[in-house]
C-alpha cells in the first residue's frame, strides 16, 4: 500500500509521501536511543509539564486534526472532534497520575526480614525505545493511549502508523516536539509494513505495542517473540450484545445501533454478533432494524452525517464478500439501507442488519469491520452464554439485564476482556483494556497499560 492520504468519500489521492530511506531510519532509531539516555532521568514533574502542554496545543487543534482525520480515513467529523478531546483528556490523565501510578511499592518489613532484608521495595523503570504500530480506524486516540503512558514512563517512542493516514502520523510528532518533549522522545516512522521487522529486531527497540488485525499481530508477535523483546497486542474482535427479558428493550435496540456503527462500524470494539432472548427478539429485532434502516449517510464531513464511507476500497470489498457468503447460505437480509445517488465514487458501504446466521458462514467466525450487524436468537440464558463465547475473539462484550444474578453468571463465564452491563462498550484512561484469546494480549490505560512498558525492579538491602 502507497503512504498516502486518499479521501476515501471520494476515492482522490490528496497527497503522496516517499516512505523513509534507511538512512532516514537509521537516524531516527539512533536520536531515540540517546534521547532516552537523558529523558529516562527527567522527573514525572517535567514530564507531566510537557504533557500538559502537549494537551493544550491538541485542545487549540481540535477542528483542524479533526477535519484531517475525516479526510483520510472517513469518520464523521462529530465523531473526529470527539476523538480528538479524549485523547487530550488522557493524556492529562496520565500527567497527573503517572506518579502514584508508578510510585515505589514497599512490602511490608516483617515480609522480607526472613529473607535477610532490612528493606525491600519495587520501582518501576522505563524499558526504552517503543514501537508502536498502529491502524488507521482511530487515529489518533490509538496513538494517544500508548504515547501518554509510555512518555510519562520515561520511555521514548517511534510510531510506524497506518499507511493511510500520514498526515496523522506526522501532525502527531509534531504535537509532541510542539510542546517542548525532545526531538527525540516521539518520532513517526514513514515505512511500509515490509520493514516494521527490520526496525523491531534492531537492538535499539526495547519493545512493541501494536492494535490492528490478527494476521499483523502475528507477525509482530513472532519476531519479537524470537527476539524476546516484549509486546502487547490488541487485535480484532466480535463483541457479543447480549439482550436478555429483563432489559429496557427500547434503550437496548438504541444503544445497540450507536455501539454497532460507531466509527462506521469499523471498531474493534463495535459490538456485532446481537443476541437476543427469545421473548423479547421480536421487539427488540423490529426496534433496531428500523434504527438502523434510519441511518444518515452522506459526506462525513457535514455535521448531520450519521455513517461515512468504509476506510478503504479493501475493506469494502472484504466486508461485501462476508454479506454475500451469509446470503448465498441463507442468512436474511433484514435491512440493507441504500446508499443515496450523488455521493461520488467513494468506498460506500450500506447499514446491514443479518439474521438467520449458521456457523457454515464466515460472517459467524470472522470481524465484520463495518456496519453489518448480525441477529441471534438465544433459546436460555445458558444458550446466550454459549452464543456469546462462541468466538475465536474476547475483546469486550454487552449484556443488557437488571437481574444481578444473570450480572454475576456473565462476570463469570463470559471469555472478553471486558463486560458492560447496560451500556455500551467505551475505552476510558482508568481502566483497563485488551482482550483474550485472538484479541490478543495485555493491557492498555490505566495503571495497567503504564507498567506494561516498565522493568518492575526488585531492591533488596541487607
Amino acid at each position: 500500500m502507497a503512504i498516502a492520504t486518499v479521501n476515501p468519500a471520494t476515492g482522490q489521492t490528496l497527497r503522496t509521501f516517499e516512505p523513509y530511506t534507511a538512512a532516514a531510519v537509521e537516524q531516527r532509531l539512533a536520536r531515540a536511543e540517546q534521547t532516552f539516555a537523558q529523558y529516562r532521568l527527567t522527573d514525572f514533574a517535567r514530564r507531566g509539564e510537557l504533557m500538559h502542554r502537549a494537551a493544550e496545543l491538541l485542545d487549540a487543534d481540535q477542528e483542524t486534526i479533526a477535519r484531517l482525520m475525516t479526510t483520510e480515513m472517513g469518520k464523521p467529523l462529530t465523531a473526529a472532534r470527539a476523538e480528538a478531546a479524549k485523547c487530550a483528556k488522557a493524556m492529562r490523565w496520565y500527567a497527573d497520575r503517572a506518579p502514584a501510578l508508578l510510585a515505589d511499592e514497599h512490602p511490608a518489613p516483617t515480609d522480607v526480614t526472613d529473607a535477610g532484608a532490612s528493606r525491600a521495595l519495587v520501582r518501576y523503570r522505563p524499558l526504552g525505545v517503543v514501537l508502536a504500530v498502529m491502524p488507521w480506524n482511530f487515529p489518533l486516540w490509538q496513538v494517544i493511549r500508548f504515547a501518554a503512558p509510555a512518555l510519562m514512563a520515561g520511555n521514548v517512542g517511534l510510531l510506524k502508523h497506518a499507511s493511510n493516514v500520514p498526515q496523522t502520523a506526522l501532525y502527531l510528532e509534531d504535537l509532541f516536539r510542539g510542546a517542548g518533549f525532545p526531538d527525540g522522545c516521539f518520532q513517526t516512522l514513514l515505512i511500509p509494513s515490509a520493514t516494521v521487522s527490520d526496525v523491531l529486531r534492531d537492538p535499539r527497540v526495547a519493545a512493541a505495542t501494536l492494535t490492528g488485525s490478527e494476521g499483523a499481530g502475528r507477525s509482530v508477535a513472532a519476531v519479537a517473540g524470537d527476539e524476546v523483546k516484549k509486546t502487547v497486542l490488541e487485535l480484532g474482535g466480535s463483541d457479543p450484545f447480549v439482550v436478555l427479558p429483563s432489559a429496557n428493550v427500547a434503550a437496548a435496540a438504541r444503544t445497540a445501533v450507536t455501539a454497532r456503527v460507531q466509527n462506521n462500524g469499523q471498531s474493534c470494539i463495535a459490538a456485532k454478533r446481537f443476541i437476543v432472548h427469545e421473548q423479547v427478539y421480536e421487539e427488540f429485532r423490529a426496534a433496531f432494524v428500523q434504527r438502523m434502516a434510519a441511518l444518515r449517510i452522506g459526506d462525513p464531513l457535514q455535521e448531520s452525517t450519521e455513517i461515512g464511507p468504509l476506510a478503504t476500497a479493501q475493506g469494502r470489498e472484504d466486508l461485501g464478500e462476508l454479506v454475500a457468503d451469509a446470503l448465498d447460505l441463507g442468512a436474511r437480509a433484514e435491512c440493507q439501507v441504500a446508499v443515496p445517488a450523488g455521493l461520488g465514487e467513494g468506498w460506500w458501504y450500506p447499514p446491514t442488519v443479518l439474521s438467520g446466521i449458521t456457523e457454515q458462514m464466515r460472517i459467524h467466525h470472522e470481524e465484520a469491520f463495518g456496519p453489518v450487524a448480525t441477529l441471534y436468537r438465544a433459546e436460555s440464558l445458558d444458550h446466550a452464554v454459549e452464543l456469546a463465547n462462541d468466538s475465536p475473539f474476547g475483546l469486550s462484550s454487552n449484556v443488557w439485564t437488571t437481574e444481578p444474578a444473570e450480572q454475576e453468571r456473565f462476570v463469570r463465564d463470559i471469555q472478553a476482556g471486558g463486560i458492560f452491563f447496560n451500556g455500551m462498550t467505551a475505552s476510558h484512561p482508568a481502566l483497563p483494556f485488551g482482550g483474550v484469546r485472538r484479541s490478543g494480549y495485555g493491557r492498555e490505560l490505566s495503571g495497567h497499560g503504564i507498567r506494561e512498558f516498565c522493568n518492575a525492579t526488585t531492591v533488596w538491602i541487607a
